[in-house]
């Protein structure tokens, strides 16, 4: 037997359910499916800039996450090709947190209806159906029929792929990510600090008075392919790399449990596919969060795009599928189709910039020539202070 829903989102990460709760704020029921038997915290943290908190405010949950996590006041940048000392820019105008990724989570699936996510749901396949449905079949058998299919579904999307988007490509880097937990509070100050070495980059910046969140990301050898599967490799390699670095960003690595560290490569979504003929939408369907537009963490815009995503989709699809007097199931189709076009409107160009400036960031902060190395050690302040300021300022707007 074949369940018939309304709208099926296909992932409960954070592009998912927050255009989950999003809908759901607006009076519309969703079905989000996630292949996990519970809820994805991988990633541990990221940093929650002016924009996502705007989105957060949009669908009523900023302010309980707010009061759980840090303002984060200036951003420090250090490097071992200068002699000068560490660069201060303070996050003037900005509202800038660590946000733990787990307490976001929650704080969404607590506020869908109950029965909204059904977990070990792994879509298999996606095809058509009379009357302009979309048929899911999913891992364990079952089959569904949805008048809206939204895919949040990473970058290994199964609903990308139907709409004909390409893989996301492999950037060049990977990225250590890790958790460091003091029972007995850091005390360190409310700044995100980051450090320039030869091998990588490192950053961190707290997220409470006990959890610091780090990364550490640079261009693997082939001496270093697997260890990517082994946490113990993993925090000794990152230490190694350590030297030059401050006391307290050793600290760090150390109140790291194993655990609590995890390693991927890097990919992204190839610019001009975004900008000229990728599919965003077709139809009844679109995809949002990192199957839309994976991208590398050099701006620190990948989840908040995310939730701009969910909040702009909930508001696209509210408009069409809210509005009184659709005759017959084709003029419901159409405004369906229109509202995601609405949707593809509003975050395409956004994506592009956002997608492309993070990759052009990372290049000019791993590039190891001389040019590149004195303008970066003289300027980058300034340019990076300046590229978070226009990116983060901007406003998905309301439900």
């Amino acid at each position: 037997m074949e369940i018939v829903e309304d709208v099926v989102i296909v992932g409960a990460g954070i592009a998912g359910l927050t255009t989950s709760l999003g809908l759901h704020r607006l009076g519309i029921r969703s079905l989000v499916l996630e292949s996990s038997d519970k809820l994805r915290i991988t990633g541990f943290a990221f940093t929650t800039w002016s924009n996502a908190w705007k989105a957060l405010d949009a669908i009523g949950i900023g302010e309980s996450l707010r009061c759980q996590h840090h303002l984060i006041t200036s951003m420090v940048i250090a490097s071992t090709f200068s002699d000068k000392p560490p660069s201060e820019a303070p996050y003037k105008g900005l509202e800038v947190r660590c946000l733990q990724r787990r307490l976001l989570l929650e704080t969404l699936a607590k506020d869908v209806p109950n029965g909204t996510i059904r977990f070990s749901s792994k879509v298999v396949s996606i095809d058509e159906s009379e009357g302009h449905f979309k048929r899911l079949h999913l891992a364990d058998g079952t089959i569904l029929k949805t008048k809206v299919l939204i895919g949040c579904d990473g970058v290994n999307s199964v609903v990308a792929k139907w709409l004909g988007l390409q893989k996301p490509a492999f950037a060049g880097r990977s990225a250590v990510r890790g958790n460091a937990h003091f029972r007995s509070g850091h005390g360190f100050e409310h700044k995100f600090k980051q450090l320039i070495g030869k091998v990588g980059r490192l950053g961190f910046l707290p997220c409470d008075d006990e959890n610091v969140f780090w990364f550490f990301t640079w261009i693997p050898a082939t001496k270093e392919e697997g260890m990517e599967e082994d946490p113990i490799k993993l925090k000794q390699f990152v230490a190694n790399e350590l030297k030059d670095a401050s006391d307290e960003m050793k600290s760090v690595i150390e109140n790291t449990s194993l655990e609590c560290i995890i390693s991927s490569p890097l990919r992204y979504r190839k610019p001009l596919e975004l900008l000229l003929w990728g599919n965003i939408s077709k139809g009844n369907v679109c995809v949002a969060g990192d199957a839309l537009h994976p991208m590398t963490p050099d701006l620190g815009q990948g989840a908040c795009s995310a939730m701009e995503d969910g909040v702009t989709l909930a508001r696209c699809l509210g408009e069409a599928l809210l509005k009184p007097g659709a005759e017959d199931d084709d003029e419901e189709y159409k405004r369906i189709e229109m509202g995601l076009k609405k949707y593809d409107q509003e975050r395409r160009w956004r994506s592009f910039d956002l997608v492309t400036t993070a990759f052009m960031v990372g290049f000019v902060l791993r590039n190891d020539g001389k040019m590149i190395r004195y303008l970066r050690d003289k300027f980058l302040l300034g340019f990076l202070a300046g590229l978070l300021l226009r990116k983060a300022g901007f406003d998905c707007g309301k439900l």
